[in-house]
Formats: structure tokens, sequence, C-alpha cells
């Protein structure tokens, strides 16, 4: 993920959870699961920065949502799963993004609901022009 597409995504998720009126923290993570923008909004809870930054790389290291990886997780009951890779999150928030077909990173927020932290997410995926994860960007 380029520097200017990763501060695209930052500024999209700000603008969105300002609207909505919560604070989050919000990481931007490249196809490596490298962090390579984060924002902590005013207010925002301090033990969500390091959940932010793991759902951005949860979701980039298996290309799928946080949500549908703890789904799987209890279905499949991989018991331990959560502590492979340094600490994965299992709960909505964070999404890979894809770019033309290319997985170019992944997207974590922390600090709202699960169901606000998702929303910010894939708003921030879509108003950036990127794809979430299941979705087509080919015309």
């Amino acid at each position: 993920m380029l520097f200017e597409q990763s501060q695209q995504l930052l500024n999209k998720a700000i603008a969105f959870a300002t609207n909505a009126t919560v604070n989050v923290n919000i990481a931007v993570c490249d196809a490596g699961g490298n962090l390579c923008a984060f924002q902590r909004m005013d207010g925002s809870p301090l033990g969500s920065v390091d959940i932010a930054q793991k759902k951005a790389r949860s979701a980039v290291l298996f290309g799928a949502p946080t949500e549908a990886l703890g789904q799987l997780v209890r279905e499949q009951q991989l018991d331990s799963f959560e502590q492979t890779n340094e600490g994965l999150i299992l709960f909505a928030g964070g999404e890979p993004v894809f770019h033309q077909g290319q997985l170019i990173g992944g997207v974590g927020i922390s600090g709202g609901s699960a169901a606000e932290d998702k929303m910010i997410a894939l708003a921030a995926i879509d108003q950036a022009g990127f794809t979430p994860a299941g979705a087509t960007d080919e015309v």
C-alpha cells in the first residue's frame, strides 16, 4: 500500500467516525501486515490502540474480515488460534483492503462497538475507492 493510499483510508475513517460521533483508533497496514498509518482520535480508549493495530494485521494475514475469522474459529473449534502470529483479533472491525483484485493492506478500527468499528472500516474502504473482502472491483 502506498503512503497516499494509507493516508486516504485514514482520513476517510476519521471523517466517517467524526460524523458518527464515535471516537476510535484507526490503523492501516500494508500487504505485509506492517503498520503504515495510525491515528488515535481524542477520547478513544487507550486499550483500543493495540486492538486496532491487531485488527488491521489480522485482516491482512488471512485476507479476511476479523469477524469472519472469529466465526471460523468458533465453528471449527480452533482452540488458541488467536494466540498465533503475535496475537490475532477475532471480532468485527478489521477489514482487508483490495485494489484491482490484489490485497494491498488492511484497516483496523477500535473504540466503538463491534458494529460501529466494522461500519467505519467498510465506509473508509468504500469512500477511498477500494474494495472490501468478498466484493469485486471489476467493471
